[in-house]
């Protein structure tokens, strides 16, 4: 089981902007064939940094007016929130080493 947790308009703020360590939040949609390349580096990681990172999905149909809010326009979109603010955002199926890269700095 992964560590894993998704987002909504319902939770987002709760699990994302009030979290207590950083979150990186994966924007993307079922028909997306790039985030289902990234998913299992997700899982992987956060499964590594459990208790100390959190990894929210949103999918972009189910919660459009999220994705609008952070100006999502190509998923894809990994976005890490630190205390409720944008700490980093890469767009893009990338490797393992450049989304830790997103966070690295930000882990106690």
């Amino acid at each position: 089981m992964s560590a894993e947790i998704v987002v909504d308009a319902s939770n987002f703020e709760a699990e994302v902007l009030h979290a207590d360590i950083p979150v990186i939040v994966d924007f993307w949609a079922e028909w997306c064939v790039p985030c289902k390349m990234i998913s299992p580096i997700l899982e992987e990681i956060a499964d590594e940094y459990a208790g100390r990172l959190k990894v929210a999905k949103l999918n972009v149909d189910e919660a459009g007016e999220i994705a609008a809010q952070y100006n999502i326009i190509s998923i894809p979109t990994l976005m890490v929130f630190n205390r409720g603010d944008v700490a980093g955002q890469q767009v893009g199926a990338v490797s393992k080493q450049v989304i830790e890269g997103l966070f690295q700095n930000l882990l106690p």
